[in-house]
């Protein structure tokens, strides 16, 4: 199985897909504005016992205060439940906790005190004394050996669990690895111990690290990264974290990396409700609140021999396809699927070991439990992060959330990539004028044009963003491309000591007192003119920008 990970890269997040045999099975994406959580340890407080739930609310500086289960506190109570989590925790207590799961819609964050300090080849558990072997390492002989050396390594009264990229390494890397990370946690206990609480003790690392420390192995053909910077970091950190690894990683030069691999379209196709397959048959997801439901069928496909074969054949292509769309849409939590019925015993364990083999690809713990007495196979999913149509996604308030749409920051983020092809296909103009959805102008200007700034530095060309009602997001158009002077007459709307009405829609953020409005994307900041924020006003301009223009207001 030849087996490929895609790094992209755009001026506002960071996308890794992970390709089997030319299939997309894993799209990661990390926002470079919005920090990821899962991995941070944080100094927190106790903020609410509640023994009814044999649970813990923990304040740990987020929004929402972070959710402790009795069982993520102390393990050993979890079997016999004879203790109640109010003889353990008090409120206004302080305790260290490690985030093991986002917050998701109005859920806050999942943490527990049994802490995990990943490396390269070992992962130090600080907590526990505990010792674990990769279950990926089949080798009896190799485990033995693993084992012998991580009970001489691990730390007094600490834990150490043995990753798949130890297999075969002699014990000098181990212990440069178990060095390293003993200093790291002698680092997070000493920030434990002085400042406010709650307070962050350790943030894990960006998408990049973690994908170079955690996935990336001798079984990864190759690793294709679209930025030059982001290659040469890659390059600079494989140097300690798997020298070997280097000549597996490759720059892309040309234009549009998902595209021209086809990831973009099957993006779009794991959005979807209705997935076809190659004989003709299809499958249909339905996700809800408690559960997610898959529906086989034979669709288009007749077979050529008996009924019996073609549903087998039917749900064996499903199995494979469906294993997939789990790990590609991230469907968490419970997962019901509706094979089509099968007379044959034989044939039904066949399907369900199919299944099996796919899912053992996935590095997510998954547990199939079996069909019921109506046919249905059951199987559960661990849940950490928002699912593919969380993060890419939002509810429509056209039908009261039944339907989903793409998110406007996701919007952005693809009208952002459709501005860089543009940018690349006119090589000679030193400026473009872009038009998009008037919703997604200031979104990729960015607060004081920070956001664009950025974009500019990546395509190395001037770029002016005009908002058009009847452009529909998230498509970008050229509008005017050529010398900077000449397009930046054409781009701006609105002059100096132009007199015109406008309304006034926020406050400035950082300075209330002002007022902002804004036309075709382009923000006017009025003087003094928060007082008026939804009301029309007439305004004078009194100085340009290329993102903004100063204005007064006449009255």
């Amino acid at each position: 199985m030849a087996k490929e990970f895609l790094i992209n890269v755009s001026p506002s997040e960071t996308r890794m897909a992970v390709l089997e045999d030319g299939k997309l099975v894993e799209l990661s994406k990390e926002s470079h504005t919005a920090q990821r959580h899962i991995g941070n340890i944080y100094r927190g407080k106790v903020e609410n016992v509640l023994p009814g739930m044999q649970a813990a609310f923990i304040d740990i500086g987020m929004e929402k205060n972070a959710f402790l289960f009795i069982d993520d506190l102390h393990p050993e109570t979890g079997d016999n439940g004879s203790a109640s989590i109010s003889d353990l925790l008090r409120e206004g207590q302080e305790i260290i906790v490690q985030l093991v799961k986002e917050p998701m819609g109005n859920k806050g964050a999942r943490v527990v005190t049994n802490l995990t300090i990943p490396g390269r080849y070992l992962v130090l558990m600080p907590t526990v004394d505990y010792i674990g072997i990769s279950r990926r390492i089949e080798d009896e002989k190799e485990r033995e050996r693993l084992k012998k050396i991580a009970l001489n390594l691990k730390p007094k009264g600490m834990g150490m669990i043995i990753r798949t990229a130890a297999e075969g390494l002699a014990e000098e890397e181990l212990e440069a690895d178990r060095n390293f990370l003993f200093n790291l946690w002698q680092k997070i206990v000493k920030r434990s111990k002085k400042g406010p609480t709650p307070a962050l003790l350790f943030h894990d690392h960006d998408l990049l690290y973690r994908i170079l420390r955690d996935l990336f192995t001798t079984e990864v053909d190759r690793l294709i990264i679209d930025d030059l910077s982001t290659y040469e970091k890659a390059l600079d950190l494989l140097a300690f974290l798997g020298p070997h690894l280097r000549s597996k990683v490759q720059l892309f030069t040309g234009n549009s990396l998902f595209s021209i691999y086809g990831i973009e379209q099957q993006i779009e196709e794991a959005l979807r409700r209705k997935i076809w397959l190659e004989s003709g048959a299809y499958l249909v997801f339905d996700q809800t609140e408690a559960l997610t439901v898959v529906d086989v069928n034979t669709g288009k496909y007749t077979g050529s021999t008996c009924l019996e074969d073609t549903v087998l054949h039917t749900n064996l292509a499903a199995a494979k396809e469906i294993a997939r769309q789990i790990r590609l849409r991230n469907i968490g939590g419970i997962i019901v699927i509706d094979f089509i019925d099968m007379c044959d015993e034989e044939n039904r364990k066949q399907v369900l070991d199919c299944l099996a083999n796919e899912l053992q690809k996935d590095k997510v713990k998954t547990n199939i439990l079996g069909f019921t007495s109506l046919g249905l196979l059951e199987m559960t999913r661990k849940k950490t992060r928002p699912s593919l149509r969380e993060q890419l996604q939002q509810p429509c308030t056209c039908c009261e959330g039944t339907g989903y749409k793409y998110s406007l920051d996701t919007q952005a983020a693809r009208a952002e990539r459709r501005i860089i092809e543009l940018c690349a296909d006119h090589p000679r103009d030193e400026a473009l004028l872009i038009g998009v959805n008037t919703a997604l102008a200031a979104l990729l200007i960015g607060p004081g044009g920070n956001r664009l700034s950025a974009l500019e530095k990546a395509v190395k060309k001037t770029v002016f963003i005009r908002g058009k009602e009847e452009i529909p997001s998230p498509e970008a158009r050229i509008i005017a491309a050529g010398q900077r002077d000449y397009i930046q007459s054409l781009a701006l709307p609105v002059k100096e000591g132009d007199r015109l009405e406008v309304d006034v829609i926020e406050p400035h953020l950082n300075n209330p007192v002002d007022g902002i409005a804004r036309l075709e994307g382009y923000i006017i900041d009025i003087e003094d003119g928060g007082r008026f924020v939804g009301q029309r006003v007439k305004v004078k301009i009194q100085k340009m920008f290329k993102t903004y223009a100063k204005a007064v207001i006449e009255d």
